[in-house]
């Protein structure tokens, strides 16, 4: 990977970062009442709803604060689990991906030898 490529994902993951930063949906999950069930029931299901956007939203903040420790310490494009280079064009579509496009798909298939070796643990010091 280019320096210039390097720094046009860095700044792209910044502009992520920050707009990942803006968007805070609290008042999202405020528990409402109502006498009416059908209508407690809509409340309970948005309430839900915006509790699996704020946990998506809060797994890719990490994973973009990550990538960018990784461009910082020259492992970003590089596969986390089998050492391969990222493919620019899976960089592109996701600049904050730390697995290659093999990887990702065994770990969306559940295959046990990439869950086991892949420690996403270092998400939580970023």
């Amino acid at each position: 990977m280019t320096p210039t490529d390097l720094a046009n994902f860095r700044n792209i993951l910044k502009a992520k970062q920050a707009e990942l930063t803006k968007t805070r949906g609290l008042e999202s999950i405020a528990i409402e009442r109502s006498a009416d069930a059908l209508e407690e029931a809509d409340y309970k299901t948005a309430r839900e709803l915006a509790i699996a956007g704020l946990n998506r939203e809060s797994t890719v903040r990490r994973s973009v604060t990550a990538a960018l420790y990784r461009t910082q310490d020259g492992s970003f494009g590089t596969c986390a689990h089998c050492g391969s280079e990222i493919s620019k064009r899976r960089l592109e579509a996701v600049p904050w991906t730390s697995l290659c496009t093999r990887c990702q798909e065994a770990a969306d298939r559940g295959e046990e030898s990439i869950l086991e070796s892949f420690d996403p643990g270092f998400l939580d010091a970023a």
